[in-house]
C-alpha cells in the first residue's frame, strides 16, 4: 500500500489549469457542450489512477469550473484579445487547437480577475511546457499572454508608487 500525498492548493489549481486546457480542446474537437465535457472530467479524470501514468493529481474543481465557464462565455472577447496579441498573418484560427485552448483558458482566468495576471502567465507557460516539451512554444505563449494580460488588467502592470 502506498501513501498518497495530499496535493497543495497551488498544485490543485495548476492541475485545474491543465485540465481546463484539455477540456476546452476536447470541446472544440468533439463539438460537445461545456457541461458535458466538465462532467466527463469530474467523473473520469480528476484523481484518475492508471498503471502507465500513475495517479493524476486532483484538480481544484471550483477553479476548473471558473476557467472553463469564463472561457466559454467570453470566448469571442478572448479570441479578439488573442488576435490582437498575435501578428496579423497568424490569427487565432491559424494556430493549432491545443494552443487555442490554452489561450482561451488563460484568457478566461485573466478576465475573471481572481488571480494576479503575472501568476496566470507563469502558470500557463508551465502548461505550454507540458504540452510542448523542449519547444519554443512556451516563449510564444509568454509573449502572447503578456500582451493579453496588459490589455485585460493594465493597472496590474503600472509601477507602484
Amino acid at each position: 500500500m502506498t501513501d498518497k500525498k495530499t496535493p497543495s492548493k497551488r498544485d490543485m489549481k495548476s492541475a485545474a489549469r491543465l485540465y481546463a486546457v484539455q477540456a476546452l480542446f476536447q470541446m472544440e474537437a468533439s463539438d460537445e457542450t461545456v457541461d458535458k465535457v466538465r462532467r466527463q472530467f469530474y467523473d473520469h479524470f480528476f484523481g484518475l489512477e492508471t498503471v502507465e501514468e500513475g495517479t493524476f493529481i486532483e484538480g481544484d474543481v471550483d477553479h476548473f469550473h471558473m476557467i472553463t465557464e469564463t472561457a466559454v462565455n467570453e470566448q469571442a472577447k478572448i479570441d479578439q484579445m488573442t488576435d490582437r496579441a498575435l501578428v496579423a498573418k497568424w490569427p487565432i484560427g491559424r494556430i493549432d487547437s491545443t494552443m487555442r485552448a490554452l489561450f482561451r483558458a488563460a484568457g478566461g482566468e485573466l478576465i475573471a480577475e481572481q488571480t494576479p495576471p503575472k501568476v496566470v502567465i507563469v502558470e500557463f507557460v508551465d502548461v505550454a511546457k507540458a504540452f510542448y516539451p523542449g519547444g519554443k512554444e512556451s516563449k510564444f505563449v509568454n509573449a502572447v499572454l503578456d500582451h493579453m494580460a496588459r490589455e485585460c488588467q493594465p493597472d496590474a502592470f503600472k509601477p507602484k508608487v
